[in-house]
């Protein structure tokens, strides 16, 4: 929750991802991660995922990556990191924020006034970007103690390891952090809207946009059919949605359908996070081989 707003942020992850997995596999971890969220939470529309990923994953993966390689320079240290994640995290939101509101009124269908719907949009999400990099540099100084080479790696530097705990150690740790988060402190999540959805109730009065097109009509109906726990919850039928309205606006929302929906979003964003390592991992293992049978 934003004090003072009656709006509310969630971390984006991009930055984060960016700097353990390096560009190229944060821009594809971060894309993998809203797929998920679109067909199987039906959580942001099928015909905005492309517009997802923009201002999302490719924001927070190459943009931030230049901004972030620009600070830290060849001398990383915990200061530089901690100044280029923070700096990154609301310059790559910002944009987002920007990004979002020239896709809404360039697509149209949209009453939204530009520039009251724009300067709410960037105002709201200022805060939600510092508190995002805040957060990631408190997990980045916590990797940078046990792990300095996981960070330092990315920039071309080699770290020392000495007495550094296992890869496999930290990814167990990243692990078991998402399921118990995603199982359970999920219940304590804001119940105010996020900072688009108060953008728009500031502009239009409303928290969502109501669209008639046909074709919006029958992707919203395919979403449905493949979400297996829409909204992060048991699908409902028209009878019960007015209950669960009331329970989502509850505070904590303690739902067995909310900690699935955690427990399982958390095992499908590792298991593809995992599976890019890997591959990276191999690629450049092979790419070494081929180097020393050159040579």
């Amino acid at each position: 929750t934003i004090p003072g707003t009656g709006s509310s942020g969630h971390l984006v992850g991009g930055i984060l991802l960016m700097i353990l997995l390096g560009p190229y596999a944060g821009f594809i971890t971060l894309s993998s991660v809203l797929v998920i969220q679109a067909l199987f939470f039906a959580d942001g529309g099928l015909l905005a995922l492309g517009a997802n990923i923009w201002n999302m994953g490719f924001y927070t993966s190459f943009v931030g990556w230049l901004i972030y390689k620009l600070i830290v320079g060849k001398n990383p240290s915990q200061l530089r990191i901690s100044l280029a994640v923070i700096v990154a995290s609301v310059v790559c939101l910002e944009l987002g924020a920007l990004s979002v509101v020239g896709e809404t009124i360039l697509s149209g269908i949209s009453e939204l006034p530009f520039q009251q719907f724009g300067l709410l949009m960037l105002g709201i999400h200022l805060p939600i970007g510092l508190i995002e990099g805040i957060i990631t540099v408190g997990v980045l100084n916590l990797v940078y103690r046990i792990r300095p080479g996981l960070i330092q790696e990315s920039l071309g530097v080699k770290g020392k390891e000495a007495g550094a705990l296992s890869y496999r150690s930290i990814a167990f740790g990243f692990a078991l952090s998402a399921i118990v988060i995603g199982g359970g402190l999920a219940w304590f999540a804001s119940a105010h809207p996020d900072g688009l959805e108060w953008s728009i109730f500031k502009s239009y009065g409303e928290e969502e946009l109501a669209f008639s097109g046909k074709i919006q009509e029958k992707i919203a109906q395919v979403q449905e059919k493949i979400a297996i726990l829409p909204d992060y919850g048991f699908k409902v039928s028209e009878s019960e949605k007015g209950e669960e309205i009331e329970q989502e606006e509850s505070w904590p929302n303690i739902s067995l359908g909310t900690s699935l929906a955690g427990i399982f979003g958390s095992i499908f964003v590792l298991v593809i996070a995992g599976g890019i390592g890997f591959g990276i991992a191999r690629l450049k293992k092979d790419k070494n081989a081929g180097n020393s049978l050159e040579k």
